[in-house]
């Protein structure tokens, strides 16, 4: 049995396919336009044969009925259907299927309205993240507590290679072995949406030999998800800091993430760091 949310999607799967048929000329995909015919777009069989399916199997995927729709498939018939950007991102999770590297892209800055959101978070050190974990943005805080992200290369400015190459993570967290282990767990969490990347292989192999933490851990296959809500840090200028954290998915389909060190109230955390950007 069904249950009807899946009955709904396979629905709205269907229908999002006969509609974005439609609109595509024979002439757009190199067929003939002939003389009789009677509806707009492309037919069915000429859909099917372009993907190189069965013209019964792609009618009962229009129909929205209870049928498996691989990668694969759901690929040919973005390029065939001529799919943008974001009709490729619905098609997929609409047939409930992981996006591809490519429709994810690896963005290397924010839009000047993201960044402005950053740079008024003063007294919270907040950064944006790229799905591989490598910061992207951040605020003056956030080089203040971290290090500063601008004489970085793109390596030693991801989160993962940083906690555990960079020997100054381990004395700024307080409790670096929870911190890191749990990063881990984060990390592998998000790594089954793009296990297919050749970045993603070499990364951690890299990893395992600068790290024999990671190395220890990594195949340990715990799972976390962004659970982490406080962070105490001991900052050699600043002595301790306690932050809550906030995560925020940034709404455009990029896979970025905001991560937000609010300082946590009924302690001296924000004075500290209006000390040290005043500094």
């Amino acid at each position: 049995m069904i249950f009807n949310n899946e009955k709904h999607r396979y629905k709205e799967l269907g229908d999002f396919l006969k509609t974005r048929r439609a609109k595509i000329l024979p002439s757009q995909v190199g067929l003939s336009s002939g003389t009789r015919r009677r509806t707009p777009g492309l037919r069915r069989e000429e859909v099917a044969q372009l993907a190189g399916i069965g013209l019964t199997w792609y009618t009962w995927l229009e129909q929205g009925r209870n049928i498996h729709v691989s990668t694969q498939i759901i690929d040919s018939l973005s390029k065939i259907l001529l799919l943008d950007k974001q009709e490729r991102i619905h098609l997929y999770l609409l047939a409930n299927q992981p996006l591809p590297v490519d429709i994810k892209g690896y963005q290397g800055t924010v839009s000047p309205i993201l960044q402005h959101v950053l740079d008024n978070l003063m007294l919270c050190p907040s950064l944006v993240t790229d799905q591989r974990w490598n910061v992207i943005a951040w605020n003056d805080a956030a080089c203040l507590i971290f290090g500063d992200f601008n004489e970085m290369n793109v390596r030693q400015r991801n989160i993962v290679w940083a906690m555990f190459t960079d020997n100054k993570y381990k004395h700024l967290f307080v409790d670096w072995d929870m911190h890191a282990k749990g990063l881990v767990g984060r990390f592998r969490s998000t790594c089954g949406q793009y296990i297919e990347d050749p970045w993603l292989v070499q990364f951690i192999d890299d990893l395992k030999m600068q790290s024999t933490e990671f190395n220890l851990w990594w195949p340990l296959y715990e799972i976390q998800s962004n659970s982490e809500k406080y962070k105490q840090l001991n900052h050699p200028n600043a002595g301790i800091l306690d932050f809550e954290v906030s995560n925020f998915d940034v709404s455009d389909n990029s896979g970025l993430k905001m991560i937000v060190h609010t300082p946590l109230s009924g302690t001296d955390t924000a004075a500290k760091i209006k000390l040290l950007l005043d500094g």
